[in-house]
């Protein structure tokens, strides 16, 4: 009779050097508390938020901005920034009286820090001018996604076997498989019918 081999795991002590998997918003190496505790605050402020942010919240949802989006009162890292749109990289503040400015800047260095374009604005300024305010926010909107199609093609310039086919507008690129047969059946029914 031959003797059967059993999985034996090693006792967690002995792996020391795996690193900890970690859940989902926790990848900036912050407590599990303090970061229940920045989401609580963040969802009190989305209670209770100023005119300021209103009315430009008012605007965001009204706007049509494609593919990007803006989440209000968003918790990134440790900070929690008024609208913060990720595909962009952008966050935006609305300064505040009260807002203490060693906090502010140890906020955007850490923001920065990671590739997120932080941009200030004015309460005041919401208040008595939205238009010219979205009108630099939106040079701000599309120079942040100028540099991440920039980073975009760096990437794939500098490592070409990790880029994956994409089509373009028209739908041209590689053979797409199935969906290919598909609309070829479809292309030959017209072509006897018609």
């Amino acid at each position: 009779m031959t003797e059967r081999k059993t999985l034996n795991l090693r006792p967690a002590s002995e792996d020391t050097d795996t690193p900890a998997v970690k859940r989902k918003g926790r990848g900036w190496e912050i407590s599990e508390k303090r970061l229940d505790a920045l989401h609580d605050r963040a969802r009190e402020m989305r209670r209770h938020a100023s005119p300021a942010h209103k009315a430009l919240a008012e605007k965001f949802s009204k706007a049509d901005f494609g593919r990007y989006s803006f989440t209000r009162f968003a918790v990134v890292g440790s900070a929690i920034v008024d609208f913060n749109s990720h595909n962009m990289g952008l966050a935006i503040l609305i300064d505040e009286e009260g807002v203490e400015p060693a906090i502010a800047t140890r906020r955007d260095k850490s923001l920065e820090a990671v590739g997120i374009r932080v941009v200030h604005v004015a309460a005041a300024d919401i208040l008595a001018d939205i238009d010219a305010v979205l009108a630099t926010l939106t040079q701000e909107m599309r120079a942040a996604i100028a540099n991440r199609k920039e980073a975009r093609r760096r990437h794939e310039a500098e490592n070409p076997r990790q880029t994956k086919p994409r089509y373009d507008r028209d739908g041209n690129g590689p053979p797409r498989g199935h969906q290919n047969r598909n609309n070829q059946t479809r292309h030959d029914r017209g072509t006897r019918d018609g």
